[in-house]
């Protein structure tokens, strides 16, 4: 069985190279996604990780994964503590 790779950040789950984020060289970056990390960097470094729910909530819901705002927030002020960007937060 394959090990998914999940954004350290946002956890969205990554697979294509597209959807990786990249270091300051141009290298892949295997930890984060691309919509959070570009040239070695966050994409919003002062975000925060109630932001962050903020902004991946509507995604869920939109996938099927939640049924209701509230529900996608819930679900992710539970997971995302457990991504490394969020874990020291």
């Amino acid at each position: 069985m394959e090990t998914q790779i999940i954004c350290q950040s946002c956890g969205m789950p990554m697979s294509k190279p597209e959807e990786f984020g990249t270091e300051a060289g141009g290298g892949v970056n295997q930890e984060y996604c691309a919509y959070c990390y570009q040239n070695g960097k966050f994409e919003d470094e002062n975000m925060t990780m109630e932001q962050m729910i903020e902004a991946c909530a509507p995604f869920l819901v939109e996938a099927g994964e939640a049924k209701s705002p509230e529900e996608a927030n819930a679900m992710l002020q539970e997971f995302l503590p457990g991504l490394k960007r969020w874990a020291k937060a």
